[in-house]
C-alpha cells in the first residue's frame, strides 16, 4: 500500500493580521518589512517544492480534499463559534483568540485543512493507504472548541478523530504531538476520554506556559489517558530518542490503539524562532521509524501524521522530507545541509545525563501510579 499525501495550495493562502513577529504592531513595534507571524506558509509551501524536486512526490500518493463539512467541524466545535467565525470570516478576516488572525475567506481555509487531516485519516482506516501526512495550514493542536489560540483556528485532529469515530464508535486513537509547544486544544477535548490516549512531548514552560504539566494525566474516565513530558531547553536528539523509548513507546504499546496520529510539528529544530530545543532532521527521521514500527507490531502499521508547527522555512522542508521518506521507504533523499554542525552543538554528556533523570522520575512515578 501507498504513503497519502494530503495538500492544497489553497491553505497556503491563508493569512492576516497586523504582526511583527508574535507582537502586534502598534506603539513602539515596527511593521516588518515583510513577513508577519512566524506562522507562514513558505515553511509548508517550500516543504511540497523540495518533494517536487526531489521526485520523493512521485513515492506518495497525492491527493487534496474539500472543505470540511459542516457535521464534521460541529462535532467538536460549537455552532456559536463557528457562526462567528463565518460572519467575521466573509466580512473581511478579523481575528477571534490569541494571535489567530484570518483573512477574509480564513473559514473557508480553515475547513479545508481540517479536511485534509479527516481524509487522511479515513484513507488510512479504511485501508486506502498504509500511513498518511496532511499538510494541514492553519495548523490546529492548540485551539479548544471555542478558543482558538496559537495560530489555531480549528482543532483539525480531534475533527478528524471524531470524524472517524462518527463511523467506528469503538475506535481507539493514540495521539503523539511532538511540537515544540504543548498540545493543549488536544489535550483539553479529550481530557475526560478513556477512548482517546493524548502525549506531547514538548519544551517546559514555553507555550502555553500554564499547561503541559506531568502531573496533568486526565480526568473523570480519561484519568491516565493523558501524559505530558515536558523537556527542558536545550534537549536534543539523544533525550527525544530516550524519551520515546522510555515513556512514549511503552504508553502506546499499553494502551494498544488502533491508529497511531502525529500532531507532527518541526519547531523544535535548533533553528526554530518559537522553540529553544536541538532536535534535527535525524531526530525526525528517527522518531518516525520509532512509531512506524510499533504502529506495524500493535495496530497493523496504521499511521497518520498531520502537520503542525515549524517556522523556519529553511530547515522545515528538510524535516518534513525525512518524515515522508521514512513513512513511505523511498530511497529517495535530501541530506541536512546543517547536519553535521548540528549534530556538533548537541548538548553534553552531562546535560543528557541531567535530561535523563528527569525521564527516569517520570518514569518511576507513572509506574507507581
Amino acid at each position: 500500500m501507498t504513503t497519502g499525501f494530503y495538500w492544497s495550495e489553497r491553505c497556503f493562502w491563508h493569512a492576516g493580521g497586523n504582526y511583527a513577529f508574535t507582537l502586534p504592531i502598534g506603539g513602539n513595534v515596527q511593521p516588518l518589512a515583510a513577513g508577519a507571524l512566524p506562522e507562514n506558509p513558505e515553511t509548508k509551501r517550500r516543504l511540497k517544492n523540495l518533494l517536487d524536486v526531489t521526485g520523493l512526490i512521485h513515492d506518495l500518493s497525492v491527493h487534496s480534499a474539500p472543505e470540511a463539512p459542516a457535521e464534521d467541524l460541529l462535532r467538536v466545535h460549537p455552532q456559536s463559534y463557528l457562526t462567528e467565525f463565518k460572519e467575521m470570516s466573509d466580512a473581511g478576516g478579523g481575528e477571534l483568540g490569541q494571535r489567530t488572525p484570518f483573512a477574509q475567506g480564513g473559514y473557508e481555509l480553515a475547513a479545508q485543512s481540517a479536511s485534509l487531516a479527516v481524509t487522511a485519516l479515513e484513507n488510512v482506516l479504511n485501508g486506502t493507504h498504509k500511513n498518511a501526512y496532511a499538510l494541514s495550514r492553519p495548523p490546529g493542536h492548540h485551539c479548544r472548541r471555542e478558543d482558538p489560540m496559537g495560530f489555531c483556528l480549528m482543532a483539525n485532529l480531534a475533527i478528524a478523530i471524531e470524524a472517524a469515530k462518527a463511523t467506528r464508535p469503538d475506535l481507539k486513537v493514540a495521539v503523539l504531538d511532538w511540537d515544540v509547544h504543548h498540545g493543549n486544544g488536544t489535550e483539553e477535548i479529550f481530557y475526560d476520554r478513556a477512548d482517546i490516549l493524548t502525549i506531547s512531548i514538548h519544551q517546559d514552560r514555553n507555550y502555553p506556559i500554564d499547561t503541559g504539566a506531568f502531573a496533568d494525566r486526565g480526568t473523570g474516565k480519561g484519568e491516565g489517558a493523558n501524559l505530558n513530558i515536558p523537556l527542558p531547553p536545550g534537549a536534543g536528539h539523544v533525550a527525544y530518542l530516550d524519551t520515546m523509548e522510555r515513556l512514549v513507546l511503552p504508553a502506546i504499546r499499553a494502551y494498544a490503539p488502533d491508529i497511531i496520529v502525529i500532531a507532527c510539528g518541526f519547531d523544535a529544530a535548533p533553528v526554530d524562532p518559537l522553540g529553544r530545543m536541538m532536535a534535527t532532521v535525524e531526530t525526525f527521521r528517527a522518531m518516525t521509524r520509532q512509531v512506524s514500527a510499533l504502529a506495524a507490531e500493535i495496530c497493523k502499521g496504521r499511521l497518520m501524521m498531520a502537520h503542525e508547527g515549524g517556522s523556519s522555512e529553511v530547515y522545515v522542508p528538510f524535516c518534513g522530507h525525512a518524515v515522508l521518506q521514512e513513512m513511505s521507504g523511498s530511497p529517495i533523499n535530501a541530506p541536512d545541509p546543517w547536519g553535521d554542525a548540528y549534530m556538533q552543538h548537541q548538548p553534553d554528556n552531562a546535560f543528557n545525563r541531567f535530561v535523563a533523570d528527569q525521564i527516569t522520575a517520570m518514569k518511576d512515578a507513572l509506574q507507581r501510579s
